[in-house]
């Protein structure tokens, strides 16, 4: 497992003063209210303050003063350390954790690797990759088994439909 979780992703600047507007890359933006300290390449950097707009999140850290300052930090990701993220709950897991698993069926049929996880409002989806490209709904009705420690999922095995004209 990644001893850090990205939890943003600098979009642009805000105001004069060095203020950075970040696109959250978790479910939960309240989070951020509790933040007290990113990781920004790799250097730890404090959290002065946090304010939450509708699906932005706009965050001064220490140490960026300037507009100019600001601006040379679009792109970058912002994460935490593992330690200080919020605790899940059994058998929910962290997006990090899911991308990048390998899907096999219960018949041992290796299906892909989990290239990206779709927030549907009603379940998580798994965007898989391999000989073909599947979409595996986070249900357990179709999930048997996630092993994190291993990067594994096992899913019952799907039916592929061929959609021809």
């Amino acid at each position: 497992m990644k001893e850090t979780l990205t939890i943003g992703q600098i979009i642009n600047t805000h105001g004069v003063k060095g203020e950075l507007k970040v696109f959250p890359l978790t479910d939960n933006t309240q989070k951020f209210k509790k933040i007290k300290k990113v990781l920004l390449d790799g250097e730890e950097r404090d959290v002065l303050w946090c304010k939450l707009q509708n699906d932005k999140i706009i965050l001064k850290l220490d140490g960026i003063d300037t507009m100019d300052a600001a601006a040379r930090l679009k792109g970058k990701k912002l994460e935490i350390y593992r330690e200080n993220a919020a605790k899940l709950p059994t058998g929910s897991y962290y997006v990090a954790d899911i991308v990048g698993c390998r899907v096999v069926d219960t018949n041992g049929k290796k299906l892909g690797d989990v290239s990206n996880v779709i927030f549907t409002g009603s379940n998580e989806v798994y965007w898989v990759k391999g000989e073909k490209e599947l979409m595996v709904p986070a249900i357990k009705s179709v999930v048997e088994n996630i092993d994190i420690e291993n990067s594994v999922i096992t899913i019952k095995p799907v039916e592929v439909w061929n959609y021809e004209d």
